[in-house]
């Protein structure tokens, strides 16, 4: 735990799934409470900046993003963000980076780059679960369906990835291929777990802490001033580098041990009672 000078705060980040959203039968029908919508949208009114950080990608995330209204938005884990939500659409935001607009940024590694590490994979485990995520499109070699069903995708083996830059790979691993796939990733891209079943390979930059830093310097804020709200492995460095990190109380137990401070879980409005509480 750490302690920072924290008045005022400057700017409030959340993490969506498990954090912000409310849990669901599905990925799909998770959802924003009522009393999330007024509590950030009277930070706007106070004049306190916003920002969503979620893994989700632009085709998941948007509909969040219109209703919340964020000042700033850090979609896939860090490896896109967005400066000037307000004036970004999903088609803006699905370009390679050289056709972004100039509000936005995409950390990522060449997609052949990504292709011939989930050749050396599935060399190994011919019937593992791994995708590649481009332009808001998972090139996978399984049916995301059985996980996802409102995102884009396309089967594939691998030899038939578009160049470009790929923003991330995505890998469902059986219980005894965990160990082996995190010794084959290269020393320079960065693996991240999340909800405990998905394996995310990015570049070493592509991360919220990072993307915080991005934000922090876009509109010349403190991070030792901006305020984090997460529950996940992938959310500890963010709040680590914030001012505060507050866990959710339904957060993983590595979570709850470096938070500053404990809010009520997400399905009991916890972000929105805690800044409704020391904000506003």
């Amino acid at each position: 735990m750490h302690q920072h000078v924290l008045d005022p705060t400057q700017m409030v980040v959340a993490d969506l799934d498990g954090t912000l959203l409310h849990d669901a039968a599905t990925f799909e029908q998770r959802d924003l409470s009522l009393m999330s919508e007024l509590v950030i949208n009277e930070l706007h009114r106070q004049h306190i900046p916003f920002a969503i950080a979620t893994a989700r990608p632009v085709s998941t995330a948007m509909r969040f993003v219109e209703r919340l209204q964020p000042d700033a938005c850090v979609y896939l884990n860090g490896a896109l963000i967005d400066f000037d939500p307000a004036h970004s659409t999903t088609d803006m935001l699905n370009q390679q980076a050289d056709a972004l607009p100039d509000t936005a940024k995409l950390i990522g590694f060449p997609s052949d780059e990504a292709a011939k590490l989930c050749l050396q994979m599935l060399d190994v485990f011919p019937d593992l679960e791994i995708g590649i995520v481009m332009n808001d499109v998972r090139y996978t070699s399984f049916d995301l369906t059985k996980y996802w069903t409102d995102q884009d995708w396309q089967y594939t083996d691998f030899t038939d990835i578009p160049q470009g830059t790929a923003a991330k790979i995505i890998i469902f691993p059986k219980p005894d291929q965990w160990e082996p796939l995190q010794a084959m990733i290269p020393d320079d891209m960065d693996v991240h777990i999340s909800e405990g079943i998905l394996l995310m390979i990015t570049h070493r930059d592509a991360s919220k802490e990072h993307a915080l830093k991005l934000v922090a310097n876009h509109f010349s804020l403190k991070e030792s001033r901006m305020v984090t709200f997460g529950d996940d492995l992938i959310d500890i460095n963010m709040m680590r580098d914030s001012g505060r990190g507050i866990a959710v109380a339904n957060a993983v137990p590595q979570v709850l041990r470096i938070a500053d401070e404990i809010c009520a879980p997400n399905n009991e409005d916890g972000v929105a009672q805690w800044i409704h509480g020391h904000l506003l």
